[in-house]
């Protein structure tokens, strides 16, 4: 008899990829406290500023970050 572990994998795995990755992402944070996730979100947030006003990074319009994000699940 498999294991509940090995029950729930299997599942997960005839999951589109999109749903997969929703999955990870929701278990991956519940592991985290909130207080975690807000600390390295800043952290992550001061860090890419850094970058952009050292023009080492560009930034892009949301509709066409959006537009690619779409065209790269297609």
């Amino acid at each position: 008899m498999p294991s509940p572990l090995a029950s729930i994998e299997a599942e997960a795995l005839q999951l589109s990829p999109e749903d997969r990755a929703a999955l990870a992402d929701h278990l991956l944070a519940s592991l985290a406290t909130e207080r975690e996730v807000e600390d390295a979100w800043a952290v992550e947030i001061e860090r890419r500023v850094i970058e952009v006003e050292a023009g080492r990074m560009s930034v892009s319009p949301i509709e066409e970050a959006i537009a690619r994000a779409k065209q790269s699940l297609q």
